[in-house]
């Protein structure tokens, strides 16, 4: 399925867990949180999306930010998990994962009633 195939609501009720996920990978910047996560086939993630995500975030203290001068260009802001970030996305992504096997279960018989009516 394409990206442009998954509903909004979908994309943003999973938008937390997959920063979290994309930041474990080492610290990122927003433009660069977006095109991760449309290569993992979520779409267009709007700045204006994300960057209340990451304010919320950085509120509670899961991510923390740093300036870094650009390469001839402006600085970028970017963003790092805390330790306590770190255990939020692996505490998340278990609630997550455990989520989706439910809802899958639930999509599964559908299919099954589909197929059996």
């Amino acid at each position: 399925m394409s990206s442009e195939q998954w509903p909004r609501e979908w994309v943003r009720a999973a938008l937390e867990v997959c920063v979290l996920r994309a930041l474990l990978d080492g610290p990122s910047y927003g433009y660069a949180i977006t095109r991760h996560l449309a290569a993992a086939s979520l779409g267009d993630v709007k700045g204006g999306t994300l960057y209340p995500l990451l304010g919320r975030l950085e509120q509670a203290g899961h991510v923390e930010v740093e300036w870094r001068p650009g390469d001839g260009g402006p600085g970028r802001k970017y963003f790092s998990l805390t330790d306590q970030g770190r255990t939020h996305a692996r505490s998340l992504a278990d609630r997550w994962a455990a989520f989706t096997a439910t809802t899958r279960e639930l999509t599964d018989g559908a299919l099954a009633y589909e197929e059996s009516n």
